[in-house]
């Protein structure tokens, strides 16, 4: 009871009594295509769109969405322009221009990710041969397809960072940050865990060195989603408020994070039924971290309130869970959520402090 009543006390206190809420701005949706996350054929348009269309229409015309996150490219098979069964120079043979276009034409952002827990080893195994041409490769796919990057290194002990560096300098001398957003290939953003007790290492340099305001490397960082769905808007809240805080009782420790570089994940789909975020907005945590989401006060940098959201995950992420596909596509919960907090489409230039 008592550490309820503390951490209530905290999240109260990282709200001020009299607030202008900051607009969501980035309001996105990982996509892994009808096979868990490989992309491994090409896709029928119509099929795609029948499976789809909740993202790009939430019922009244408007997309749910104002960005999708096509996941996942293989690190190691970009590093090596590999072809084969289910890739094509590198990149998953159903991430097409035409997939890309689907969105994009209706104003919705697109990006590729690179990696996710299941291809940690590849990650690592491409930062160690030539982190400099894996990085080269992966903005000349981006200039390709007119999409933006997410490095999504899911490695937990020892994160290879002086080769991450190196991956990002090399994507940053093709395509150097761009604070308006307008290039779309120069957009490039990394996931971290939840809060600051998982991915440590990458965190901490992460927030030292690439996320900082002044003068920034990526463009902000997905605050990814948990184990398991937070059970409520607290518990979801105390994650996302580790990064506002960093953990300054660690050697050495992880820095604040301003509440403008990053976002809050949530799952759509957590099972074979649909959750609350997918089918219901009224009582999903979209609604009830709302307030929290909007005005966060920030102990770095200068503007309160977070980026936005990321969703996990459209269509069918996982053999083991149901897929975001009629009749339990997310209109009432993300497409519902866009309304309400009157989404951008397009995604307008991010704030940077």
């Amino acid at each position: 009871m008592l550490r309820k009543l503390l951490l209530l006390v905290t999240l109260s206190a990282a709200l001020p009594a009299t607030v202008s809420a900051t607009p969501v701005s980035v309001y996105g949706a990982w996509l892994c295509g009808n096979d868990a996350c490989t992309w491994a054929s090409v896709r029928d348009m119509a099929d795609f769109d029948a499976k789809n269309r909740w993202l790009i229409n939430r019922g009244d015309g408007v997309p749910s969405v104002n960005l999708v996150v096509l996941s996942f490219v293989q690190p190691l098979k970009l590093l090596n322009r590999t072809t084969d069964a289910q890739t094509l120079s590198g990149v998953p043979r159903g991430m097409t221009p035409e997939v890309v276009n689907y969105f994009k034409s209706r104003g919705v952002r697109v990006m590729l990710s690179i990696g996710g827990i299941t291809y940690t080893d590849a990650w690592n195994q491409a930062l160690a041969a030539n982190p400099t041409q894996f990085g080269l490769n992966a903005a000349q796919v981006a200039r390709d397809l007119g999409v933006g990057i997410e490095i999504d290194y899911e490695e937990n002990t020892n994160p290879n960072l002086t080769a991450l560096q190196s991956f990002i300098n090399a994507y940053r001398s093709v395509h150097p940050y761009d604070a308006s957003g307008a290039n779309h290939a120069a957009r490039l953003t990394i996931d971290l865990a939840a809060g600051d007790r998982w991915l440590i290492a990458l965190t901490r340099k992460a927030t030292a060195d690439w996320l900082g305001t002044t003068t920034p490397v990526l463009d902000y960082a997905n605050a990814m989603v948990p184990n398991r769905q937070p059970n409520t808007a607290a518990d979801a809240q105390a994650n996302w408020q580790e990064h506002i805080d960093g953990k300054p009782q660690y050697d050495p420790p992880i820095l604040p994070l301003a509440a403008a570089k990053f976002t809050g994940s949530l799952y759509i789909v957590t099972g074979q039924n649909p959750a609350p975020e997918c089918t219901n907005f009224a009582s999903s945590l979209i609604s009830s971290t709302g307030t929290y989401v909007q005005n966060v006060q920030t102990r770095t940098g200068t503007t309160n309130g977070m980026l936005g959201y990321m969703f996990w995950a459209a269509e069918c992420p996982s053999t083991r869970r149901i897929c975001t596909t009629p009749p339990n596509s997310c209109e009432g919960g993300v497409g519902v959520g866009g309304r309400t907090y009157n989404i951008p489409i397009p995604m307008p230039a991010l704030r940077q402090s």
